[in-house]
């Protein structure tokens, strides 16, 4: 990455956006008439997929059911195509199953897992291309699909990354950005009450700098959540012409 300008001196970046501004977000629901609901996103370049199957019996081992609340399952996996390196990325390997147990986590914190006791709730995601963000962007398409399936949640969870170029915060990085060495944290936000589901940082940080890294990451996740309010009212409204309502 040595001799790539991130940010230029006219407060630029790479793909031409400032600093707190997101990249565009595309998004669809109801992709899949097989799963119970189904979301489709683009956060910039990055694309993901995103279906929802239950509450449905618990289909895994007996031990595991919880007698109060859903067990939510969550796999993550990246398409081979996805990335400029053409390789195979089996489920079973450590980053995908690190990504799961994060999502896992997230929505643990956001859907309302104990009107479903005795339930499981799965939840898939699949990158179709990365380019930075992409544990937010399969977060966004997850809640996406889970709305879709009629699934009550406190809140939409939103996440965005953010991180620190030139001592200057930047929101919704890029691959270029993400891989420029800096330090970088995702965050799934609660947006109405302020909760945070989760929240990951892969580098050191100097305390002095986290609260201005979360302030960026938290306006952009409030952010993204107008962008997925947009979307739901819009995906009813489709939803109502269509059935006549």
């Amino acid at each position: 990455m040595a001799g790539l300008e991130l940010l230029s001196d006219q407060g630029y970046r790479l793909d031409g956006r400032k600093a707190t501004e997101l990249r565009k977000v595309q998004a669809r629901m109801g992709v899949f008439a097989q799963a119970d609901g189904s979301a489709y996103i683009e956060q910039g370049n990055t694309k993901a997929l995103a279906v929802v199957y239950g509450p449905h019996e618990v289909r895994m081992s007996r031990s595991k059911t919880l007698h109060d609340r859903a067990v939510i399952n969550c796999q993550y996996s990246m398409a081979t195509f996805s990335t400029a390196e053409r390789k195979r990325r089996p489920h079973g390997d450590r980053k995908s199953t690190e990504m799961s147990l994060h999502l896992k986590q997230t929505f643990e914190a956001a859907v309302l897992t104990n009107l479903y006791p005795r339930s499981q709730i799965d939840i898939y995601v699949k990158i179709l291309q990365s380019d930075g963000g992409n544990y937010s962007a399969c977060v966004n398409a997850a809640t996406l699909a889970v709305i879709d399936a009629g699934i009550p949640m406190r809140d939409y969870v939103c996440a965005c990354t953010a991180g620190f170029v030139d001592e200057t915060p930047l929101a919704d990085l890029c691959h270029a950005e993400e891989s420029g060495g800096g330090t970088s944290l995702a965050l799934a936000l609660l947006p109405r009450g302020g909760h945070i589901a989760l929240l990951q940082m892969d580098a050191r940080l100097h305390q002095d700098h986290l609260e201005t890294l979360m302030e960026a990451a938290m306006t952009a996740c409030k952010g993204v959540s107008k962008v997925l309010d947009q979307v739901v009212r819009q995906h009813l409204q489709e939803v109502s012409a269509l059935t006549g309502e």
